[in-house]
């Protein structure tokens, strides 16, 4: 906007100068007469006169559109994130909970899957292995792949986690309200639900990233918090023999 305001007031500037030549010929005919490119200046007067402030002001809001035009938007990040076929990383999560002076902090891996959903592999503080898919949420255990109840909390949070990850802006934009600022390669994105079930449970959930997520907080209503950090993203390797049999199984 800054940038807008100094342009037109430069532009308004040289309007209110070339009135003020136009207006000087006028009353002093002979001594502009007197000089040798007088009739050039005058042509050229004829051929590119300003119409007007108002050309100025057209010029402004036409720059304005373009930058309107070039904005990032939720389709835009949508598309962006929804590239990779495979991505691999490590995470952090904190749970900031009101009773406790310092965070619960679980440290692990994740494999995220185009068509297939997402391993979330906790390392610390135990080892425990989640599936997250359009199925549901399973958890290993020594026989297998069991999967669990599919109505808490905790499994709307894992679907959540889901669609962002994978850049589900339609499913977000049936629970949520979307705010999105900055640029592809910083980006942040606000949502806050719609649902009464959501609101009971959230408050706001803040993401943000660049090519890919980077930070995922969810504020409860309660006070307490979520707050995730994908580390060490990558979408150079593909699925392992064993992360396919996973997501097969």
């Amino acid at each position: 906007m800054n940038l807008l305001t100094t342009l037109y007031s430069s532009l308004r500037s040289i309007c209110s100068s070339w009135r003020s030549l136009r207006s000087a010929a006028q009353q002093s005919p002979c001594v502009f007469a007197e000089a040798p490119h007088v009739q050039v200046l005058r042509r050229l007067r004829r051929r590119t006169q300003p119409r007007g402030l108002s050309s100025c002001y057209m010029f402004v809001v036409m720059l304005g559109f373009s930058s309107l035009a070039q904005a990032f938007d939720s389709q835009q990040l949508s598309d962006q994130l929804a590239k990779p076929d495979v991505i691999h990383g490590n995470f952090i999560q904190e749970k900031h909970l009101r009773a406790l002076p310092q965070p619960l902090t679980s440290k692990g891996t994740f494999v995220l899957a185009k068509n297939h959903g997402l391993l979330w592999l906790l390392k610390t503080p135990l080892q425990q292995d989640y599936r997250i898919t359009a199925n549901g949420i399973a958890r290993r255990d020594a026989s297998g792949w069991q999967m669990l109840p599919d109505k808490s909390a905790g499994a709307e949070q894992n679907r959540l986690f889901l669609a962002v990850l994978q850049g589900d802006s339609s499913g977000l934009q049936r629970d949520f309200e979307l705010s999105l600022s900055g640029d592809a390669q910083n980006w942040k994105l606000t949502l806050i639900p719609r649902s009464l079930l959501l609101k009971q449970v959230f408050k706001q959930i803040n993401i943000t990233g660049s090519e890919l997520v980077s930070t995922i907080e969810l504020l409860e209503t309660q006070g307490d918090s979520t707050l995730l950090r994908m580390q060490d993203s990558t979408s150079a390797q593909p699925l392992s023999t064993a992360e396919q049999h996973d997501f097969a199984e």
